[in-house]
């Protein structure tokens, strides 16, 4: 799409989408302002706002969230704020997939999402003036960089006048969770922990395949440390396969290993948080 002298798409499509997942939280205006930058600049736009509330400067829990919320999102540009590194001499970046657009600093928050969405075909490092704000905040570039930019790509601005190209391979990315496969099971890193208290697992859901309906859940050990007893558990599909305040290992909605209470929450049973070593193995 071009833009009219005004700044409005001239393609006939559908409304433009956007979406905005930050660790802004809610007190504050910080939201506002951004939704406020994006109305003022592209009015007919419609926002999705997938969450404010990845816990401060948890990139990695902000990569989780937005890479299996942006699948089930329409069509559009997705800002990710989750940037500890504002000010410094971290890029802001645009990468473009074949799924959708997305703007946001260059500390590993945008890969999964972008491989998510198909892969990164092009991007770009956030340096065209004309594309931010007329000042920009040394602490708030999801205001004044991500959001204008974001309103622009939306009204169907091409990514080659935001900056120079960004070779793909150089972009940031975050250190591999830890998953190591075993005789009688796996082990695997807390990836993330749910309003409900579910404990999300960096495993995909197919090491689940062969272990059988009783498996037992460890804290993760070293080579040549000793085991715990751990925590017998079912392993079902549904919460309701675990008797109540039973534990259940199952593959979650996203596609992974997760370990849930029935009726309870499991992160507070298992007393672990994201970076924990869990291990699942055979009962």
């Amino acid at each position: 799409m071009r833009l009219t002298a005004d700044g409005r798409s001239t393609d006939p499509a559908g409304v433009p989408w956007i979406s905005l997942t930050t660790d802004y939280g809610l007190a504050d205006g910080f939201v506002a302002a951004c939704h406020g930058v994006i109305a003022r600049l592209a009015p007919a736009a419609r926002v999705i706002d997938v969450t404010h509330l990845v816990p401060p400067a948890d990139v990695r829990r902000g990569a989780a969230v937005l890479a299996q919320a942006v699948p089930h999102l329409p069509r559009g540009v997705h800002v990710a704020v989750v940037d500890p590194g504002v000010g410094t001499a971290r890029r802001g970046v645009a990468l473009a997939a074949p799924g959708g657009l997305l703007v946001g600093p260059d500390n590993g928050l945008l890969i999964d999402a972008a491989a998510a969405l198909g892969g990164v075909t092009a991007a770009v490092e956030l340096t065209g003036r004309e594309w931010l704000a007329p000042e920009v905040s040394h602490t708030f570039h999801g205001r004044d960089v991500f959001a204008p930019v974001a309103a622009r790509l939306a009204l169907g601005a091409s990514l080659a006048g935001l900056g120079p190209a960004v070779d793909p391979d150089s972009l940031v990315r975050l250190p591999a969770p830890l998953l190591r496969r075993e005789p009688d099971g796996f082990t695997a890193e807390v990836l993330a922990v749910d309003h409900f208290g579910n404990v999300q697992l960096a495993a995909p859901a197919d090491l689940l395949d062969p272990l059988p309906a009783r498996v037992r859940v460890l804290p993760g050990t070293g080579a040549g440390e000793r085991p715990t007893a751990g925590r017998e558990a079912v392993h079902g599909r549904t919460f309701g396969d675990a008797p109540p305040g039973g534990l259940l290992v199952h593959a979650d909605s996203a596609g992974r290993v997760a370990v849930a209470v029935n009726g309870g929450r499991a992160v507070d049973l298992l007393a672990v948080a994201p970076g924990d070593p869990l291990r699942i193995a055979a009962g």
